[in-house]
């Protein structure tokens, strides 16, 4: 009973010391800070700041068109006509978002691709209540940029800034113009930086941050707190649909690349060097004797490309480009792809347990795209792609993707349609548009199809 009572009693003179020690502590934290600001001290406060670059934030609005999804038969004019069915149902749309003016001479406005796809209407709303018909310049869906332009007259546009400089940890301010009411603000900070492999576009490298990007301030705008542009905010990843503090944003010198290319061709012409890589596993990496467990390991080499040249191959791990680590597929894809057209690009990779070193030139995509005639005119009017790793059939399904169709093409008429995965052609099995090309290549006679078109498959002839 003593034993208790002693034990009961220190454990009371403990708690006591402990709490004495934290309120005298307390006070002393108290009384070292300021009790208030001094009279002629203003508060610290973003409002200068924003209200020098709020009005180069921007209310988008579009009205669209979309083809409604018919079963595949609907679309055969033979069909139709045999049926007396209609013609594609066209649906209305409409889309609400934000944009950035970052040039006010040129009168151009960034934001992203899903803001304004498939709108025939743009209509553009500053922050003081002026309304503007915008045309489109160019979009890019693969990075989820688009480009507009609106007339150049009394424009404020936004200081850019360099997003390679960027840091975990900085902060960071979200801007958008949603829903035509105003502008909405949040701050946060940087939470990660080259996000990637995240199914949300073709090509990612997000900023990454707990700045709220809340619904209609998509394409809006990611500043620091000088007021500088580092990013066009894109999406959130939430299971419910709120904001759960988890924002992405496309940094600016990767929108501004795209968007320069947008405003000169209209079109976007990536990087190239002829590789096709997957992810390296655990049991890949124990096979082929590289220590590290993570990377990307070359797939195959297009002959003739830039790193066929250069003397890559088949087998070679990467571990870096341009000595930014490597730590899978799509980040080595990246960082091909999103390079401008002469860049130069050192490797390091594993070959036969040995590290080595090499520098490849990129290439254009296009100019090989048209440098490689199928020679057969019954596929006139298609662009085809390789399956890749941000696809739902990627791993599952072998062949060549069907990218866009020229609706009066034969195909088209045969019932070919974008989306479709061409697995063989004369019986003959595809795994990637090198052996497509190879296959088609000086031949012009009558093809046999097999496509994968989502849970079906069927054949198709194209004489």
């Amino acid at each position: 009973m003593n034993i208790l009572r002693e034990k009961i009693t220190r454990n009371f003179f403990v708690s006591f010391v402990l709490l004495l020690s934290g309120v005298i502590i307390s006070q002393y934290i108290f009384a070292a800070l300021p009790q208030s600001l001094p009279d002629d001290q203003e508060m610290p406060s973003l409002a200068p700041m924003l209200e020098r670059i709020t009005p180069a934030v921007v209310n988008i609005a579009t009205e669209g068109r979309i083809t409604v999804q018919q079963n595949p038969l609907y679309s055969d004019p033979f069909f139709r006509r045999f049926f007396n069915l209609p013609g594609p149902v066209q649906r209305k749309t409409q889309s609400l978002g934000s944009g950035v003016i970052v040039d006010a001479h040129r009168g151009l406005v960034l934001t992203n691709n899903h803001v304004i796809e498939n709108a025939v209407q743009i209509t553009v709303t500053l922050r003081d209540g002026r309304q503007l018909q915008a045309e489109l310049v160019g979009s890019d869906p693969e990075t989820d940029i688009a480009v507009i332009r609106i007339p150049p007259d009394d424009l404020v546009d936004i200081k850019l800034s360099d997003s390679d400089a960027l840091r975990v940890g900085d902060f960071v301010v979200a801007i958008g113009n949603p829903f035509g009411l105003g502008q909405t603000v949040t701050s946060g900070i940087v939470s990660a930086l080259s996000r990637s492999g995240l199914g949300i576009e073709g090509y990612e490298d997000f900023i990454q941050t707990d700045a709220s990007i809340n619904p209609g301030n998509s394409g809006g705008a990611l500043v620091n707190l000088k007021g500088e542009l580092i990013g066009i905010n894109t999406a959130i990843f939430s299971q419910s649909g709120g904001n759960i503090g988890i924002g992405f944003a496309i940094p600016i010198n990767l929108s501004l690349q795209i968007m320069e290319q947008l405003v000169s061709t209209g079109e976007v012409d990536r990087g190239y060097i002829g590789i096709s890589v997957q992810d390296l596993t655990p049991e890949l990496a124990d096979a082929l004797g590289v220590k590290n467990q993570s990377g990307a390991i070359i797939v195959s080499v297009a002959k003739g490309s830039p790193a066929d040249v250069a003397g890559l191959q088949a087998g070679d791990v990467l571990m870096s480009v341009n000595d930014k680590p490597v730590n899978s597929a799509n980040i080595a894809r990246n960082h091909i792809a999103l390079l401008p057209v002469g860049e130069q690009i050192e490797f390091d990779f594993f070959r036969e347990g040995n590290r080595q070193r090499l520098t490849v030139e990129v290439s254009s995509s296009l100019s090989y795209q048209s440098s490689r005639s199928i020679g057969n005119q019954r596929l006139e009017g298609i662009s085809f792609s390789n399956i890749d790793a941000n696809s739902r059939y990627y791993g599952l399904v072998e062949g060549v993707l069907v990218e866009e169709i020229d609706q009066a093409s034969l195909a088209w008429q045969r019932g070919l349609r974008p989306g479709d995965i061409i697995t063989s052609v004369n019986k003959f099995p595809l795994k990637n548009t090198q052996e497509f090309f190879d296959a088609l290549e000086n031949y012009s006679g009558s093809l046999l199809l097999r496509i994968v078109r989502g849970n079906t498959a069927a054949f198709l002839v194209l004489r």
